[in-house]
């Protein structure tokens, strides 16, 4: 018997249809504000999902594993009436503008993915963002409710505008060189939600903070307007950890890190992933393989890796590793989880790629529908402000 079927007797990857060790046999409902994806068992009737990745290109096994294989499971669920809209947020990709030809290439790898990740179209709404006019029009209507001290106080966009966690965008410095758009995405952010009634929000723990600015949004426009038409939405985190960089695990997993050993996309091919796998830090510590993310950081990063592929939690997956005698056994491992996990997706993802109009019918359709949502809603905002 193989180690890896070792594993699969002993945990959810014996099965696709599990949410991260939770088998779909929902009957109880999320209730909480903040929730993470292998609690939940059901939604209420009527719920509407909804969550949007940014069009980098071709994804990593970070992105795969805290977005795209959990939206998959989500869509899978048989709650009463609920909605599942998932898609590319194209608007947010130009707050760091890109190539026109790039974006565009971008683009369509972002919806290949996620289409090779397992989404199926007829289960569930996938678009563009920027298909749907009405994001950016509640977008505005958002913006004159909401203070530039809450907006300032978000971590994000000092990262990306290359400034320390102290920044203030009420310094000079700092004001001179930010773009309004990186400072006011997250009220875009909170429209895309919010235009759909949506309910429940999955994301990686990185977008938290946002998320609480989306509630305090939708407080503040149920509060002005003397309604109660916004849901306030709930956030749904994947419980997979964060996939760091493979060699160096002091960072997360990125596209953009100049060691491309660093990453495993999706879309690697088998010898590609072995030697990246190879190559990954670990440390010079013999004998059993045990979870210390501060004492072994390479260590424990691969162990969450065969955790969010397997849905095992950590401790699970550390007494399923007994078997392994040293790092070479590991990685060879944690190589052929990786690759049966991504065969028929690479596969998927190339065959995709070469029928763009597919792709774009899938957009299209999926655009329509999201516009047809989106539509009735800011039809109920302008009422409520005052603009029909």
């Amino acid at each position: 018997m193989s180690s890896l079927n070792v594993i699969r007797r002993g945990g959810a990857y014996k099965t696709r249809v599990i949410i991260h060790g939770v088998r779909k046999s929902y009957s109880t409902t999320v209730n909480s504000t903040v929730q993470t994806l292998d609690k939940i068992e059901s939604f209420p009737e009527n719920s509407t999902i909804f969550s949007l990745i940014q069009p980098t290109g071709n994804i990593h096994l970070g992105n795969y594993l805290g977005a795209i294989r959990g939206w998959k499971e989500l869509s899978e669920t048989e709650s009463q009436g609920s909605k599942f809209i998932f898609g590319i947020a194209d608007l947010h990709a130009i707050t760091l503008p890109k190539e026109a030809h790039k974006l565009k290439q971008f683009r369509y790898e972002a919806i290949a993915s996620i289409l090779a990740g397992g989404l199926n179209p007829d289960k569930c709404i996938v678009f563009h963002q920027s298909a749907v006019p009405e994001h950016t029009e509640l977008s505005w209507y958002l913006t004159c409710i909401t203070s530039m001290g809450s907006l300032n106080r978000m971590t994000q966009w000092k990262s990306k505008a290359q400034q320390t966690d102290s920044s203030s965008i009420y310094e000079d410095s700092v004001l001179e060189s930010t773009k309004a758009g990186l400072l006011c995405y997250p009220i875009l952010q909170a429209a895309d939600i919010l235009i759909y009634r949506s309910t429940h929000v999955p994301v990686g723990d990185d977008q938290t903070q946002h998320l609480e600015l989306t509630r305090g949004i939708a407080n503040t426009f149920n509060h002005t307007y003397n309604t109660k038409f916004f849901p306030i939405p709930k956030t749904l985190l994947t419980p997979s950890k964060k996939i760091l960089s493979l060699r160096n695990p002091g960072k997360k997993m990125s596209k953009s890190d100049p060691d491309q050993n660093s990453c495993v996309y999706v879309t690697d091919e088998p010898d590609v992933i072995a030697k990246k796998i190879r190559k990954a830090t670990t440390d010079s510590i013999q004998g059993r393989i045990y979870y210390d993310p501060e004492e072994r950081p390479g260590v424990s990063n691969l162990i969450n890796v065969i955790s969010g592929l397997t849905g095992v939690t950590v401790e699970q997956t550390v007494k399923d590793l007994e078997w392994v005698k040293d790092h070479k056994q590991f990685k060879d491992f944690v190589t052929e989880l990786i690759v049966n996990e991504f065969k028929d997706s690479r596969e998927l993802y190339n065959h995709l790629l070469t029928d763009l109009s597919h792709l774009d019918q899938i957009c299209k359709e999926g655009g329509n529908k999201a516009r047809e949502i989106a539509s009735a809603n800011i039809t109920e905002v302008r009422k409520l402000i005052g603009m029909d």
